[in-house]
């Protein structure tokens, strides 16, 4: 029975409740994607002197509740460095020893793809073929806060001229 205005006035008309099962679903897609976190990077690196910025996933957690996948890529230049570099890093994060905490300190490792390139010539003319492969493993460690910035420090071993030390902020979204 339609009113003046054109809708139902039939109280019994009412929308079927939601089955329990599709509410599981919902939930565990819910779950599943807070799982996953986007990010950015931004920071200096030394010897030789770099400025670099990135992106970054998160993924996790994963075999542990605080062990994260954190896969990354750099991009950064110097004077005489370009560098790009695919990070598949994993991170561990400690436990606050109070729940109210802000900052969550972690240490983390991984495999570093790097391209690399040095060139003492006047001008920028990038190519990739012009960048040398070297393969590195990144130790780091950092504190992360509950909002998702993060700092933190790594360093390049086995990977040739690759930068020896990286200090870099970031925000996860």
């Amino acid at each position: 029975v339609l009113d003046a205005k054109g809708t139902t006035s039939d109280k019994s008309a009412q929308a079927a409740p939601v089955p329990p099962k599709v509410r599981e679903i919902e939930s565990d897609i819910r779950r599943e994607s807070r799982r996953w976190h986007a990010g950015v990077r931004l920071g200096q690196a030394f010897d030789p002197e770099l400025f670099l910025f990135g992106v970054q996933s998160q993924i996790g957690p994963i075999f542990h509740p605080r062990v994260v996948f954190r896969p990354n890529a750099e991009f950064a230049f110097g004077e005489v460095t370009d560098l790009v570099a695919i990070n598949l890093e994993a991170t561990y994060r400690f436990s606050a020893a109070n729940r109210r905490g802000n900052w969550t300190p972690y240490v983390g490792a991984g495999p570093a793809l790097i391209f690399i390139h040095q060139n003492f010539e006047q001008g920028r003319n990038i190519d990739f073929g012009n960048f040398d492969y070297e393969t590195g493993f990144n130790v780091l460690a950092g504190v992360q806060h509950r909002r998702g910035m993060f700092v933190e420090l790594k360093t390049s071993l086995y990977s040739g001229p690759a930068p020896k030390l990286r200090m870099i902020f970031g925000y996860n979204f």
